[in-house]
């Protein structure tokens, strides 16, 4: 029997939604690498959502959510603990997703030290 995840309701559908949303965007095979560049120019590890979010990397290379007067931090500090959690999984996963090839190529910010 393979894992399965526990189905957790998320509280603040909206402001869940957007972020994902927005993080989907940056995502994009054709938004990564820009994103991924980013995120090494300010100094962050990939996996640390909190420092990325604080830094506006997200809204840097999606301009939807620039546009939308939301800040990634501000959706991301609206939601509850347990929102916020189900939410760092899912950048996560969305990190973890990236081409190889571009993986390597940022393989110091996929670093764990």
């Amino acid at each position: 029997m393979g894992f399965e995840q526990a189905t957790i309701k998320v509280e603040k559908q909206k402001e869940f939604e957007e972020l994902k949303a927005a993080i989907e965007r940056a995502f994009a095979p054709q938004k990564a690498e820009d994103f991924l560049k980013r995120v090494q120019s300010k100094g962050a590890r990939v996996r640390d959502l909190e420092k990325i979010l604080a830094q506006s990397v997200i809204e840097s290379v999606d301009p939807v959510l620039a546009r939308s007067g939301n800040t990634a931090q501000g959706l991301y500090e609206a939601l509850t603990v347990s929102d916020q959690a189900q939410m760092r999984e899912f950048y996560l996963s969305k990190l973890e997703g990236v081409d190889a090839a571009l993986r390597h190529k940022f393989r110091k910010l996929y670093q764990y030290y």
